[in-house]
């Protein structure tokens, strides 16, 4: 069983200024599970997770994690833009892109972030745009074949666009040596949303025997190995999550084989994850509107998937509490769908569920990373509210929900635009 960070007495109330639906972050859950990352990660003085913006972008939510230590992994110019808002600079923030246009290398450069290359023809695009290299700079790297765990989770980098075989990353940091840049990153992203303990100290095994081979052919000083994200949340209640700390202990125990084995005690250990860090401490709210009753059982509610896409692209699971009948039966099965005309609009099929009336809130948990961030407009949809539940349980608005004229801003050349926004 899953258990909200909210209950139906104070969604009520939180309806009465912000009508659902909205997604809703508990502030206490994202503070702890920040500590327990660093603490988790405490044996290596350097580390630092670097947050993926993409996952969560919103500013309110980057000044907590800031306050716990953490940085930005940026993406995009808009990305490193929202950095800059909460006062990120310097190696605070890690520029992992790829396909990159030019001008985000400068604005990465112009706020001093480390520029992690994802190809090897990126350093003459980034020398050209920068003049001089930094002196700090990261590539990311990409084993081909297929990656497997002990426990059998697997994924296939030889199919991923992401990265530089091991002949362009020796190739590439002899190239950026010659052209002054001194102290050196690795960084891989191989599997994604992993819940067992084994990725991680996998992949920095691989890494860390990378290190030590760039080390001895190359002569570069390696600063940093940044292990990127992957590390995953159980969606569905029965799922046991990942343990962090057993996590850090297992990249501890291969960094002292392999690096500490090999004179290499002042590399600094990064993650960029996001999921982990945001999405438990997120959900979307909703309000149970239509029921429909024909070959099966449907439930209409005011969210659609332009809220939360993940099940209607993926088929991800997303567990779904009916507050206030959490100790109910669950003796009903539902669809649970939103209002696009897209059949794909589901958060739920077949779901069992207790009785669901109409006025009814619903909680759709685990929103809390690429919920809100993978929005879209599509049927002229409205983005959400978003909105924190501090430490001290009041809530507070950290984005407005969208209005019919910020749709329609960007018709500004068209000419009866007046129109559109009255």
């Amino acid at each position: 069983m899953k258990h909200t960070f909210v209950t139906l007495d104070e969604v009520k109330e939180i309806a009465k200024t912000y009508p659902t639906p909205f997604h809703l972050y508990d502030e206490k859950g994202i503070r702890d599970n920040a500590r327990r990352v660093c603490e988790a990660f405490a044996w290596n003085p350097g580390f630092r997770e670097y947050f993926a913006v993409k996952a969560t972008p919103n500013p309110f939510l980057m000044e907590i994690l800031r306050e716990e230590g953490c940085g930005f992994d940026c993406s995009s110019m808009t990305e490193l833009q929202l950095a800059q808002a909460v006062g990120a600079s310097g190696e605070e923030i890690m520029f992992s892109s790829n396909d990159t246009p030019p001008e985000e290398f400068r604005k990465a450069a112009e706020l001093g972030g480390i520029i992690n290359l994802d190809d090897i023809t990126h350093i003459d695009i980034a020398e050209r745009e920068l003049g001089q290299l930094p002196e700090t700079m990261s590539c990311r790297f990409n084993p081909g074949g297929v990656y497997q765990l002990s426990n059998g989770i697997m994924d296939n980098p030889g199919d991923s666009k992401y990265g530089m075989t091991e002949e362009q990353i020796f190739e590439a940091f002899r190239i950026l040596k010659k052209k002054g840049v001194k102290h050196f990153g690795i960084h891989a992203f191989l599997v994604s949303n992993t819940v067992g303990n084994d990725y991680y100290p996998t992949l920095a095994a691989t890494l860390f025997s990378l290190a030590v081979r760039l080390k001895e052919k190359t002569g570069a000083h390696i600063a940093f190995i940044n292990l990127s994200g992957g590390v995953g949340i159980p969606y569905r209640p029965e799922a046991e999550g990942a343990d962090i700390v057993k996590i850090g202990a297992g990249v501890h125990e291969a960094y002292d084989r392999i690096l500490g084995a090999n004179g290499m005690n002042d590399v600094r250990i990064f993650t960029e994850m996001g999921r982990f860090m945001m999405g438990p401490y997120g959900c979307l709210v909703t309000k149970a509107i239509n029921e429909k009753h024909i070959y099966k059982e449907y439930i209409g509610v005011d969210a659609c998937a332009a809220n939360l896409m993940r099940p209607a692209m993926y088929g991800a699971y997303h567990h779904i509490t009916v507050l206030g009948k959490e100790n109910d039966a669950c003796s009903r099965e539902y669809d649970i769908v939103g209002s696009l005309c897209e059949n794909n609009d589901k958060f739920a099929v077949d779901r069992k569920l207790p009785e669901i009336r109409m006025g009814d809130y619903l909680v759709i948990h685990d929103t809390g990373a690429h919920g809100f961030s993978m929005g879209y407009n599509y049927n002229g949809r409205l983005w959400s509210a978003e909105l924190l539940k501090k430490e001290d349980g009041s809530v507070k608005l950290i984005r407005r929900a969208q209005e019919p004229k910020d749709y329609f801003a960007t018709f500004d050349c068209f000419p009866v635009y007046e129109k559109l926004v009255q």
